[in-house]
């Protein structure tokens, strides 16, 4: 018998996986959390799937997604990610990824890390929707403005709203699988 899963993945087994491997599972370790913010960036005004099938692309070329390393990229690297062709090679989301990775740093001094910030917003627990269909599930929440607002004061770029609540979605602070989703059982 076939699994059901959430009706926005059946598009390929690319999507497949990430939906039955990655999507809505909690991240709590830094260095995922950094490199969905990345990706989640990367994708205001386009597609997930855009974003996932570039996704080995964008982790060569930004080192693995290590935020220490993409916070002091020099003009030669921001130089050669605007001529990789294997990304998305929007100038002002490469500058804003650097910005981001900075920032990023940041937030981990203040808090210990940046997944106790984030998971700060919702108490450290999931969130769990369990939306009967695709149609409940919605493009942000008051939590998902309430962080974009928070990360935009402390200088991120391309953080609104529905970015942050995908990325809350990616992340598993949000569990929006549908509730005939083989992954709830």
């Amino acid at each position: 018998m076939e699994n059901i899963r959430c009706g926005w993945c059946e598009k390929d087994d690319l999507y497949r996986k990430y939906h039955d491997e990655e999507w809505g599972r909690p991240v709590y370790d830094d260095e995922t959390i950094f490199e969905f913010l990345i990706l989640e960036s990367f994708q205001a005004g386009l597609s997930w799937y855009t974003i996932l099938s570039k996704r080995e692309n964008f982790r060569k070329a930004f080192d693995d997604f290590d935020y220490k390393k993409v916070a002091v990229y020099s003009d030669q690297k921001i130089e050669e990610l605007m001529n990789n062709p294997g990304i998305i090679r929007n100038k002002l989301k490469i500058l804003a990824t650097i910005t981001n990775a900075q920032k990023f740093m940041e937030v981990q001094k203040e808090f210990g890390s940046f997944s106790k910030y984030i998971w700060g917003f919702i108490n450290g627990t999931p969130i769990d929707n369990k939306p009967k269909a695709l149609s409940e599930v919605p493009a942000t929440t008051e939590i998902s403005d309430k962080i974009s607002k928070d990360l935009k004061k402390r200088g991120f770029k391309f953080v609104g709203s529905t970015v942050m609540y995908a990325h809350m979605q990616a992340t598993g602070m949000i569990n929006d699988h549908i509730e005939t989703c083989f992954i709830r059982k």
